[in-house]
């Protein structure tokens, strides 16, 4: 389990409380529908229940948790409506994007690319579910910036925590091959600077999760909400 601890910076204790529990949810550490007790989790942190019921009510705010009635506060079901708006701006976005970054191509870009592909292999090799997802967001995150968009990035982060939810249930259950053959697809087409193709290839890859979200539904239905 990932370990709460206190950092000194601008950030309140309730933030950074959010903070750990945010990243615990979106992990799967801890899973839809579970409770969440403000005792057990002040005592895990090792802080009040104040900033504790501060951060179960952004969670809930987020959608991340939500309150019964006479029941207590729960790990909200992941929203298959959410996951697939997500997807759809994602696809709307970073389709021009990749075009953008053909344009104006370098090969410093290309060799960012190439060793970010690298990488992901070998974190699929020892099975680090975490490093891989983290690999395949800077893939994403380099296009942006190669783009001059990297703020849209950021803008997209904060709309996909659903979709992340998802992404660490797939990358845990498929195999990661077929990811990195798609990234790789995306970079090989800016390398024959065929920005048709690039488009088209960074589209399929962002449509993979209409492939894995009814597959995982029917395998674990009691942690999807419509």
């Amino acid at each position: 389990m990932d370990q709460f601890n206190i950092v000194t910076s601008g950030n309140s204790t309730a933030q950074q409380v959010y903070a750990w529990l945010h990243g615990r949810i979106l992990r799967g550490e801890l899973e839809p529908g579970a409770r969440l007790s403000e005792t057990e989790i002040a005592g895990q942190a090792g802080v009040s229940r104040q900033p504790v019921r501060e951060a179960f009510i952004r969670l809930t705010a987020t959608g991340l948790a939500e309150v019964r009635p006479q029941r207590g506060t729960f790990i909200g079901r992941i929203s298959v409506k959410a996951v697939l708006s997500a997807r759809l701006i994602r696809e709307a976005v970073e389709s021009d994007l990749i075009r953008m970054v053909s344009a104006n191509l370098d090969d410093a870009l290309l060799t960012r690319l190439d060793e970010q592909l690298a990488a992901q292999r070998e974190a699929s090799e020892r099975q680090d579910v975490e490093a891989f997802i983290t690999l395949d967001d800077r893939f994403h995150h380099s296009l942006a910036v190669a783009a001059g968009h990297g703020d849209v990035w950021d803008v997209l982060e904060g709309l996909k925590s659903q979709m992340n939810r998802l992404r660490h249930i797939t990358a845990r259950v498929f195999d990661h091959q077929k990811l990195i053959e798609q990234h790789g697809a995306i970079v090989q087409a800016l390398r024959e600077g065929n920005a048709d193709a690039a488009e088209q290839a960074m589209r399929l890859h962002l449509r993979q999760v209409l492939n894995d979200l009814p597959e995982i539904a029917r395998s674990k239905p009691e942690f999807f909400t419509k």
